[in-house]
């Protein structure tokens, strides 16, 4: 249901409010502190993806996007035209088969169907290196039941991620943009 033609309705409608039109405070700090310029970088379910954006621009020469709506990779393109187009990968999440160091979660999680949950969680597993780290943001309040965003709890992330990751951070996050605050969870979670 939540396929290509219902994501880029929502882009061509504008419909879409989980998009601030920056990164996320959270996000910028956690970037800012990064060193290692050649990690190689998934953002999925990037959408307009400021993420990408400000990583590239900041020197990582090494980040993917990946979307089904091939409206928010053009909206990216135009907004980023520099950054490499064979980094723009438009397909499903569940398809990519490369793997990476670090992955960033910013408004991805809650737009899958919850049934989808347990195989986000080992996809992910799957495309990190050894070691590698799945860090971002998850919403932890109830929010839509019949379509995105999804909401969830640490309770659930936990009984989620505990089997695969090393928890080495799921915490409220400190510094969410005012409207958001005290709504979502930093997250890092590393490989074994």
């Amino acid at each position: 249901m939540f396929n290509e033609l219902y994501w880029n309705k929502r882009y061509e409608e504008k419909n879409m409010g989980w998009d601030i039109g920056y990164i996320s405070t959270p996000l910028k700090e956690y970037f800012d502190q990064l060193t290692n310029k050649e990690l190689k970088i998934l953002i999925p379910g990037g959408g307009n993806s400021y993420e990408a954006e400000y990583l590239f621009n900041k020197g990582f020469t090494n980040v993917y996007v990946v979307d089904v709506s091939n409206i928010a990779l053009q909206n990216f393109k135009n907004r980023v035209p520099n950054f490499p187009s064979g980094h723009l990968i438009q397909d499903d999440f569940f398809n990519v088969k490369e793997t990476f160091d670090l992955i960033i979660e910013q408004t991805f999680f809650c737009a899958l169907t919850p049934k989808l949950r347990s195989q986000y969680a080992s996809k992910m597993y799957d495309l990190l290196h050894s070691k590698g780290k799945l860090v971002g943001l998850l919403f932890s309040i109830p929010l839509f039941e019949d379509h995105p965003p999804f909401g969830g709890n640490k309770e659930e992330y936990l009984s989620l991620f505990t089997p695969l990751f090393k928890i080495e951070k799921m915490e409220k996050a400190y510094n969410s943009i005012p409207e958001r605050a005290g709504n979502e969870l930093f997250i890092m979670l590393q490989k074994g």
